[in-house]
């Protein structure tokens, strides 16, 4: 996994790509906790450049949501498509977290 992160529009963009799973969530969720404590409230997550995702994988996900909501901020999805959208349409994550077709428009939901 390769994870690069920008700010972009008061709110943290976060671009991941290869695999998110028991080997890589742990670094994610690291990141994760860093820009959440750094401050950073408002996450958009990119999921395009994603090829897999496993359970560890959601459970990252689940504690970035955890973590925002004690804080009060918000996190949407983009891109999320193919095997990845599969899982998360399997799992029910798709009612969990607001999934958007492109960045900007993950961006304008989080803008409000």
């Amino acid at each position: 996994m390769d994870l690069q992160t920008r700010s972009e529009n008061n709110a943290v963009v976060v671009t991941i790509s290869g695999r998110l799973d028991a080997v890589t969530a742990p670094d994610y969720e690291k990141s994760i906790r860093e820009l959440i404590d750094g401050g950073n409230i408002c996450i958009v997550v990119d999921f395009e450049q994603l090829d897999y995702i496993s359970s560890a994988g959601l459970r990252g996900l689940l504690l970035m949501a955890k973590l925002l909501n004690a804080k009060g901020g918000r996190a949407c999805l983009a891109n999320v498509k193919g095997n990845v959208r599969s899982v998360f349409d399997m799992c029910g994550f798709n009612t969990v977290f607001k999934m958007e077709n492109s960045v900007a428009e993950a961006l304008a939901v989080i803008a409000g």
